[in-house]
């Protein structure tokens, strides 16, 4: 008797898939818990840290990073005058001229005997396991991955396989030397959040902080280092013939070392970079408290004991007293969030929202969930805005840059002209119930001012004012050369991209 094998293909497909889902990731990988380096007193940035704060005790100082190129010159030069100890934690990064760069600098810190410890989220980083383990192979360098996925069979069989805890991400953004200086914001370490892309820009906001304030950084890094989460890259290296570093490093070909100078370069001679040289930057002191969710809200249904940072900020808007201006490139409020903007506006606060339009935004199924309540924002009597994706094209100034789209990466809230919080939080229920997010609240009436006189300045070019008119249909206003123009519909989106957002509606809000 003949037997159809091709008849059990399908089931036996549908088991080696449900096999593959079954690697998980070796949490309980030996680690050995490390603590940040306090002594650093004696550096060269420890030196003119103490020498500032002896002229505003009790305070720390900070500096707006806007431009993509200024974010990058100044976490190249941080790494360049670091002696001690590196910190680095993000969300992703890429396999590309920052990723490379960025790389470069870390080792050759290393070189000189500086302790790095990076520590990146798994889902969206690109780069290889591969290339990441050479990079671990430096005496002075550790890496780890937090909350990978288990990396034996199929990758997308693994992460459905492990649902539950594969689908809670580590979205903190922070990168300490020396435990004297850091910079936090919204930036990843790949091109498109530095301006090196020609053709697609990222609107970001980074902080610079030096003082105190680094070393309560520091120590929020600990608590994600030394978590169970945070598994080392050495467990990644079975059956991986990997090349030595030293091998690694001659082996890179001389139009990768050609444009990693190349753009270093230009990071340095950015024009911030340039008045730090001359000395022509004062730092803004002000008070500042570090915020963030503890690693523990991935491993825990998400109640409002775990939502650590987006209710120390809530609480913190609703003691406003006139103005809280938002920006965030995701938006999704729910009906508790309506309901908690429509009562500031009660209030008497004004309230200012700023998000992507349709156009802008990279992840087109966010846009559908905000879609649901941008009608109830504006009722509500906030200010709602979304951005021009083109807005790069036309800067302050006039001089075309060139860029087809633009998209807002921004995350900062300004509150009473006073407070600035700036952070990886999106407002959104990803951020909020399901990911961990971190930021600095910092308060500092001219630093707070002077960011939101300059926002104000280029918003009505920047971005469509959304309201409803006489018969209550939505519309979007917007200055461009000089003249008022109004739409009647999602402004520059195609018919495709019309479609694809109507289709998301079906998606799940809890996961956007």
């Amino acid at each position: 008797m003949r037997i159809n094998c091709f008849s059990r293909t399908p089931a036996l497909i549908i088991l080696a898939l449900f096999l593959a889902g079954c690697a998980t990731a070796p949490l309980d990988f030996p680690r050995q818990d490390s603590e940040v380096i306090v002594d650093t007193g004696d550096t060269s940035l420890g030196r003119e840290v103490a020498e500032w704060t002896a002229k505003h005790p009790g305070k720390s100082g900070f500096y707006p990073l806007i431009e993509g190129l200024d974010a990058l010159g100044v976490r190249l030069s941080m790494i360049d005058r670091a002696e001690r100890t590196i910190d680095v934690q993000y969300f992703l990064m890429k396999p590309d001229s920052a990723g490379r760069l960025f790389a470069t600098k870390l080792l050759e810190a290393a070189d000189r005997g500086v302790r790095v410890r990076f520590l990146l989220d798994d889902i969206f980083t690109s780069v290889n396991d591969s290339a990441l383990l050479v990079l671990n192979q430096h005496p002075n360098i550790e890496l780890r991955l937090f909350n990978p996925v288990g990396r034996g069979g199929i990758y997308m069989a693994n992460y459905l396989g492990n649902f539950k805890l594969a689908n809670r991400r580590m979205h903190n953004k922070s990168f300490t030397v020396d435990n004297q200086v850091s910079v936090v914001g919204g930036r990843n370490i790949a091109d498109e959040y530095f301006e090196l892309l020609d053709k697609k820009e990222f609107r970001d906001f980074d902080m610079f902080a030096a003082g105190p304030v680094a070393g309560e950084i520091s120590s929020a890094f600990d608590r994600f280092w030394n978590h169970k989460l945070a598994v080392p890259m050495e467990a990644f290296e079975k059956n991986k013939a990997l090349p030595d570093l030293a091998t690694a490093r001659a082996e890179m070909d001389e139009a990768t070392l050609e444009a990693t100078r190349s753009i270093y370069g230009k990071a340095l001679a950015s024009p911030l970079m340039q008045d730090v040289s001359a000395e022509r930057v004062e730092l803004f002191p002000a008070t500042s408290t570090v915020i963030t969710d503890d690693p523990e809200k991935l491993l825990n249904k998400t109640s409002k004991d775990q939502r650590v940072l987006v209710t120390a900020l809530a609480g913190k808007v609703n003691e406003a007293e006139s103005e809280v201006v938002v920006i965030t490139p995701y938006f999704i409020p729910g009906k508790n969030g309506v309901r908690f903007w429509r009562n500031i506006v009660a209030k008497g606060i004004r309230v200012v929202i700023v998000t992507n339009s349709l156009a802008s935004n990279n992840h087109v199924p966010v846009h559908s969930g905000y879609a649901r309540y941008r009608r109830d924002m504006i009722e509500a009597g906030v200010e709602m805005y979304e951005v021009r994706v083109d807005a790069a094209k036309v800067p302050a100034g006039g001089v075309r840059k060139g860029y087809d789209a633009l998209t807002l990466h921004t995350k900062g809230i300004f509150i009473d002209r006073r407070f600035t919080f700036v952070g990886s939080l999106n407002l959104d229920p990803r951020s909020i119930d399901i990911n961990t997010e971190f930021g600095v609240l910092i308060g500092s009436e001219e630093l707070t001012d002077g960011l939101v006189e300059s926002f104000f300045g280029k918003l009505p070019s920047f971005a469509y004012r959304v309201t409803e008119n006489e018969q209550g249909k939505l519309r979007w206003t917007v200055q461009v050369d000089g003249r008022q123009v109004v739409e009647t519909s999602e402004p520059q989106a195609s018919l495709w991209l019309r479609f694809k957002a109507f289709v998301s509606r079906i998606l799940p809000e809890g996961q956007l």
